[in-house]
């Protein structure tokens, strides 16, 4: 990693000795975090709450699927689905950027958004049924890629061939969710994912015990909950004024017409999500390899790890609510050009974080009998669960750390920095422990996937000094 800047650009960006020196204190000094202003403190609980209890909901879906299909017969349900669940999750996460560069954009927009909105809900729909054209004709190939057994194979393929259905709604809600976050209207958020996911639940029992349709049942109820998530998104955006709807088409009509077209914003939205997208997908092929090597260590371990991920993605989107409200409040700053409410906002931010982090890791130590019973009552997959739980239960207070600075590079636009971390967690760390590993079975992935996190972790951080030392975050 290397950064550019020239020698005027270096000078332009410059603080005085006092600035740097108290910027160092700040960074070097834990204790300074006790003197954030308790206003600060309730200004991101307030935008982190709906969030948190909003981006619950998500893994919580995903986790009533594993924990009724854990319940049935045979493990080969719950791999089928563990397995198209993470392909679908590798095709439409690798599009998270729409949420995330909407997001930063629209806070630091001094225009209410509107024009970003229509840009990002165009590129998102596009985008959509590209990603179903391009998909559909190779859902085997990747079934078979993914080391589906020869049971769990037509679970995971009839899963995906439903689930494609709905992608370019789901693209369309990840822009709607990042305007909404990019207002500060964090509740939108939370009643669309929580009805919304809540549906699926109930379709869930529906149609999976009810009807006994087993993978295609998860598949059908969630397909079913993106189409209800885009009508209930579109008609809280009457929420933002009500006169949206109304300014939309006055955008969209000429004369304002001509500049919603200038290929300027285009670029910057399209710059900003390629190094998004690169980061992302980097993210989903560490987590979908991680997906495979179970596979191949047979039904139980795939069964376990994909347990074990679900917790692991119930305690990093609830730590993401926090980071959420750094990103909104993080734009807000850089369009202001206020250094003292970035500043204040990142530490404000990173308390609530590190103290969640840490009830999360004392929930999952001393809940952990109860946890894997709601889980599965599968002997074999509770045995494997057994040997590996305690690596999860060390990874939120690592974790935490680059989902806090990954909201603070998201609301700066600062995409290259999140690319640029997790090309080397990835590359140069993940793979290369993974193979000195693989003597060590379904541990030696855990541990790749250990390091991984400390990698991105430690990254963002060097970034994060780097540019708060030389004051690079605030343009003068």
């Amino acid at each position: 990693m290397a950064f550019y800047f020239t020698w005027q650009q270096k000078k332009q960006y410059t603080s005085t000795p006092l600035e740097v020196s108290s910027r160092l204190n700040l960074l070097s000094n834990p204790m300074n975090y006790l003197h954030v202003e308790q206003k600060n403190l309730g200004r991101v609980w307030n935008l982190a709450w709906p969030m948190i209890l909003s981006n619950i909901s998500v893994p919580l879906l995903g986790a009533v699927d594993t924990a009724i299909l854990g319940h049935l017969s045979s493990a080969e349900y719950l791999s089928g689905v563990a397995i198209g669940a993470s392909v679908m999750s590798m095709l439409l996460w690798a599009f998270g950027f729409l949420r995330m560069g909407t997001t930063g954009i629209v806070a630091r927009s001094q225009d209410g958004g509107i024009e970003w909105l229509l840009r990002a809900l165009t590129l998102a729909l596009a985008l959509g049924v590209l990603l179903q054209l391009m998909a559909y004709p190779f859902i085997g190939h990747i079934v078979n890629w993914m080391n589906a057994s020869s049971d769990a194979s037509p679970h995971a393929t009839a899963y995906l061939q439903i689930r494609l259905i709905s992608a370019p709604v789901a693209l369309v809600n990840f822009a709607l969710l990042g305007f909404f976050i990019g207002r500060q209207d964090s509740r939108a958020p939370l009643y669309i994912l929580l009805v919304a996911n809540l549906l699926n639940i109930g379709l869930d029992f529906l149609f999976i015990l009810g009807f006994g349709l087993g993978a295609k049942g998860a598949a059908i109820a969630t397909v079913c909950a993106d189409f209800f998530a885009l009508v209930m998104g579109l008609f809280l955006l009457t929420r933002v004024n009500n006169t949206i709807w109304q300014d939309i088409v006055t955008h969209i009509r000429a004369p304002h017409f001509q500049p919603w077209v200038d290929w300027k914003p285009w670029l910057e939205l399209l710059h900003i999500n390629t190094d998004l997208f690169i980061r992302t997908c980097l993210l989903l092929l560490t987590l979908t390899f991680f997906t495979a090597q179970g596979a191949a260590q047979g039904d139980s371990v795939l069964a376990a790890n994909a347990i074990l991920l679900q917790l692991l993605m119930m305690t990093s989107y609830a730590l993401d609510g926090f980071a959420h409200a750094t990103e909104a409040l993080v734009g807000e700053s850089i369009g202001k050009k206020s250094n003292k409410l970035f500043q204040e906002t990142v530490y404000a931010a990173g308390i609530w974080a590190l103290g969640s982090a840490a009830l999360l890791t004392l929930l999952l130590i001393t809940g952990k009998p109860i946890i894997i019973k709601l889980f599965t009552d599968l002997p074999k997959v509770i045995l494997e669960i057994n040997k590996i739980y305690w690596w999860l239960c060390a990874l939120p207070l690592l974790a935490v750390w680059s989902y806090q600075l990954d909201g603070v590079f998201i609301g700066a636009g600062k995409s290259r920095q999140m690319r640029d971390t997790m090309f080397i967690a990835t590359i140069l760390i993940f793979f290369p422990s993974w193979w000195l590993t693989q003597d060590w079975g379904n541990h030696g992935i855990w541990f790749s996937l250990f390091l991984w996190i400390i990698a991105r972790s430690l990254g963002l951080i060097f970034y994060y000094r780097y540019y708060t030392i030389n004051d690079f975050w605030i343009t003068k």
